[in-house]
């Protein structure tokens, strides 16, 4: 049977199960090898479902390709190629393998056609990313942990969604459309948004991205996130509450980025306000606002990648990563300050990058359906995206004060992903109809406009203005923002106290009760129920058997030496007999004549004495 589709899903999973078996040449070869033939697999596919399978009588299918799934397939492929190349370097084979097994969770959740082969995809992406915070160091291992949690809560409420929206919906379980009626939708939105990283459920990603290692951080800020932005226009479009939910993030993502002091803390919470533009996209519903949210998750994942393999790069040469223990890096890495910028340009929706044509979009849509708050805000939101990422991180990381101590050049290989990464915004950006060709429905929007341009510059040129002025009250400073993550890290102590306090006294009184009530009569049941046991009815079987093996050999002795004897000894008689009478058969009539005779002169005698 001809094979119609390989899933890309394959090309990662067996990249990651033949790392540990193969040699330095041969694995960098896989590394950027697998990511090429999944994206081929998916230029040559044509839309419709693979990989369909019945499970108790409902349809499973791995494979639904339509253009909303292509779309985001064709970033993740995307993006894991230039990962792969940026991790080069990297020697740890396992994390080179949780990379590729992350990457093909996403694509496999992307093109899941059903709730049961998400959720299974979902787990799987929650349970290697992790992997990617432990492989930093044990300092790490706190962080990583937050994060299993807070993705385990998130897929409890996925998986406890379904099974009530599959019954209340008779056992239907495609992956589409979901109305918002009933618990059961409402928990799966629930565990999307956790996974969005939405206020107030959003403190595990600027608490394990930071921690994460440096090629790990890249893949992180990728896949997670905008997955949940994929289920969103899959299954939420239109969904009011959305719209809320992504200005606050947005804003709250904003707010913290700028008095941030962690270098990757800030990039982490520009990701939780970018997402927040997306989301609010998909709670508008109209076409071009699900087409500017799908945008702008492709064009996120390449500048937010190129952003983060900047930082990392400026922690592996420095050994830093806080602005206050950064500056002057310009002169010393020039062009890793441009790759840099062409990022940040992106992500400030800068014209003639990815940025501007992609976020655009659904600031128009939300004029068009004449959400004029929605507008403003989201433009303000935009100059703060410019405030923190184009002016003040770039500012005292590449200029200020001269970064003290030895700098090391990073690899050849980080350099060529950050150049294909910003090769990819500017094509973006330069010709956009390349991804609007590819968006889920028609696009008859147009970004370059005299009006979109003027005040767009207006808009960034005004940013900067306030910046400068306002520069000193900007500065980082030495100290540890505490999101709402400080409720589970301040309440630590308190969680161990109870734990070691009352509750072990609790576990103490009712482990007591337990073996007082419970253990105690129960061994004392099972002694008496052993010895009875043992002493009758294991007697009376022992007597029993016994007195059958007597019997039996009683029986053998009377068989043997009575009924066999008698049975033998007339057989004996008779044989000896037969011998005896034998002998008086000889054939001859006067032998039988003389007997005769001699008979009847023996009767006659007999008669003659009995008259005498």
């Amino acid at each position: 049977m001809m094979i119609e589709w390989i899933h890309p899903t394959t090309f990662f999973f067996i990249a990651a199960f033949l790392l540990p078996f193969l040699k330095e040449p041969a694995r960098r070869f896989v590394q950027w090898v697998a990511p090429l033939l999944a994206f081929l697999s998916l230029m040559t596919v044509t839309e419709g479902t693979f990989g369909t399978v019945s499970i108790m009588g409902m349809p499973v299918v791995f494979g639904r390709v339509d253009r909303l799934s292509l779309l985001f397939g064709y970033v993740f492929t995307i993006s894991t190629f230039i990962g792969m190349i940026y991790a080069l370097h990297v020697r740890q084979t396992g994390e080179i393998m949780t990379m590729f097994f992350y990457a093909g969770a996403a694509l496999g959740a992307v093109f899941s056609g059903d709730l049961l082969t998400l959720f299974l995809f979902w787990e799987i992406m929650a349970f290697s990313s992790v992997f990617l915070v432990f492989y930093a160091g044990p300092q790490a291992k706190a962080a990583g942990m937050r994060y299993l949690m807070i993705h385990i809560l998130g897929g409890i409420c996925l998986f406890v969604g379904t099974t009530l929206y599959v019954a209340q919906e008779n056992h239907v379980i495609a992956f589409s459309a979901i109305p918002m009626t009933g618990l059961g939708p409402a928990l799966i939105l629930t565990g999307v948004l956790i996974n969005a990283a939405a206020v107030p459920l959003h403190a595990w990603l600027s608490d394990a991205y930071p921690s994460a290692t440096i090629t790990g951080a890249v893949f992180m800020s990728a896949f997670t996130t905008k997955t949940s932005v994929y289920i969103l226009i899959r299954s939420f479009a239109g969904v009011e509450v959305l719209i809320i939910i992504g200005i606050v993030m947005a804003l709250y993502g904003a707010i913290y980025a700028m008095i941030e002091n962690d270098i990757r803390r800030i990039l982490a919470y520009g990701i939780i306000s970018q997402v927040g533009y997306m989301v609010a996209g998909v709670g508008i519903g109209s076409d071009l606002a699900l087409n500017g949210a799908s945008a702008h998750a492709f064009s996120h994942i390449l500048y937010k990648g190129l952003l983060m393999m900047a930082m990392g790069c400026v922690i592996f040469m420095t050994g830093r990563r806080k602005l206050t223990e950064l500056g002057g890096l310009y002169k010393s890495a020039p062009t890793l300050f441009v790759l840099y910028l062409i990022g940040a340009l992106s992500i400030a929706g800068v014209p003639f990058f990815s940025g501007f044509v992609s976020k655009s979009m659904i600031i128009s849509a939300a004029g068009e359906s004449h959400r004029t708050d929605i507008y403003l805000l989201l433009t303000l939101v935009s100059s703060g995206t410019f405030l923190y990422t184009g002016l003040r991180l770039p500012y005292y990381v590449f200029f200020g004060e001269k970064t003290s101590g030895p700098i090391i050049d990073p690899p050849a290989n980080m350099i060529y992903a950050m150049v294909l990464s910003a090769i990819a915004c500017t094509v973006i950006g330069l010709f956009p109809g390349l991804l609007y060709q590819a968006l889920p429905f028609p696009v008859a929007y147009r970004p370059y406009t005299v009006e979109h341009i003027v005040s767009a510059l207006q808009l960034l040129f005004l940013t900067a203005a306030v910046f400068f002025l306002l520069k000193k009250y900007l500065e980082p400073k030495k100290s540890i923002s505490l999101d709402l993550d400080c409720l589970y890290r301040k309440s630590a102590p308190l969680f161990s106290y109870i734990v070691h306090k009352p509750l072990a006294q609790y576990e103490g009184w009712v482990t007591q009760a337990y073996q007082s009530v419970l253990i105690a009569p129960a061994k004392k049941i099972s002694q008496w129920a052993w010895s009875l046991d043992t002493l009758v009815v294991d007697g009376l079987v022992n007597a029993t058997g016994f007195l059958t093996l007597l019997e039996s050999r009683v029986s053998a002795v009377f068989d043997v030496h009575v009924v066999d004897g008698a049975v033998n000894g007339v057989s004996t008689v008779l044989d000896h007999s037969s011998k005896k009478l034998r002998q008086f058969q000889t054939g001859l009539i006067q032998n039988y004549v003389l007997a005769m005779v001699g008979g009847v002169a023996v009767l006659a005698t007999f008669f003659v004495i009995q008259f005498l």
